[in-house]
């Protein structure tokens, strides 16, 4: 008896192209990206001062969520100290410059070091060595942006510096969304594709060669060479904090901006790019 003949495999029907998925809800993070945007724009050209507190909160909410984090891996990182230095280092940066800056983290480092002291040398090591990491992440890199905030022509930097690191992050995004084929570090950041970074680069070189003239009188080469620049740094500090949350176990940092993830999700580019952006502009429109 002649046995009937099962489908192969490939008999069957192909599957239907599924919608390449963009992993945020979109018009949520638009909506909170725009908010953000307003109150940086509003603070910085009414009071300076507004946007340096603005920063500093959060600043200090993003800290407290890479603390909390490493409690995932059993690290204990103190609150109070970090949040005292990161306060410091902001004002004392925009105050009194470059050296107001090294001072305050100098001693932030010294403090959080006594601070583990009394709780015994096992875990030592680990707890402080965390702890320096984030006063060196957070504290000393945001004290490079009151140095931006600093002169005269301060709010036009800072414009700058933000907007050609969010372009970084809607180049990418968009491009990598549609055109993405080519991953660029599967083993840290599996959606991140060589087509996404090709989109943030000429964004933005855009973005730099069209706002660098326009807001502080530098040449259209000036831009497009720092948000050349940017677009490596920016990249950098994205893969930066998914080794942490990789190594951490963790998916986001927090739930607190919807659409983002935790502040630190948002702040991770723009922490790496603050100092490329500030020596650059220092440099072409000192």
């Amino acid at each position: 008896m002649e046995l009937e003949h099962a489908p192969e495999p490939q008999d069957e029907p192909p599957p239907a192209n599924k919608k390449r998925s963009t992993g945020r809800n979109l018009p949520i993070a638009i909506g909170v990206g725009l908010g953000l945007g307003g109150l940086v724009l509003v603070s910085l050209y009414t009071i300076k001062v507004i946007f340096l507190v603005v920063m500093a909160v959060f600043m200090a909410v993003g800290l407290r969520e890479l603390a909390q984090a490493m409690t995932a891996r059993e690290i204990k990182v103190p609150i109070i100290p970090l949040t005292a230095g990161l306060v410091g280092a902001v004002s004392f940066a925009y105050w009194q410059g470059p050296a107001g800056l090294a001072g305050a983290f100098t001693l932030t480092v010294l403090t959080l070091m006594i601070w583990r002291m009394p709780e015994g040398a096992e875990g030592y090591v680990r707890d402080a060595t965390a702890s320096v990491f984030i006063a060196a992440y957070l504290p000393l890199m945001g004290g490079v942006v009151a140095l931006m905030l600093a002169p005269k022509d301060g709010a036009a930097r800072i414009v700058i510096f933000i907007s050609v690191t969010v372009a970084s992050d809607i180049g990418g995004y968009f491009a990598g969304a549609f055109l993405g084929r080519h991953k660029m570090a599967p083993t840290i950041s599996p959606k991140k594709t060589w087509e996404g970074f090709t989109g943030s680069a000429l964004t933005c070189m855009a973005v730099g060669a069209w706002l660098v003239p326009w807001l502080l009188g530098g040449e259209i080469w000036q831009g497009a060479l720092l948000g050349a620049a940017v677009v490596c740094t920016a990249t950098v500090g994205d893969l930066i904090e998914s080794m942490i949350k990789r190594d951490l176990g963790i998916k986001d940092m927090g739930t607190v901006l919807p659409g983002h993830g935790g502040v630190m999700d948002r702040l991770d580019s723009l922490l790496a790019t603050a100092p490329i952006v500030w020596l650059a502009l220092e440099s072409f429109v000192p």
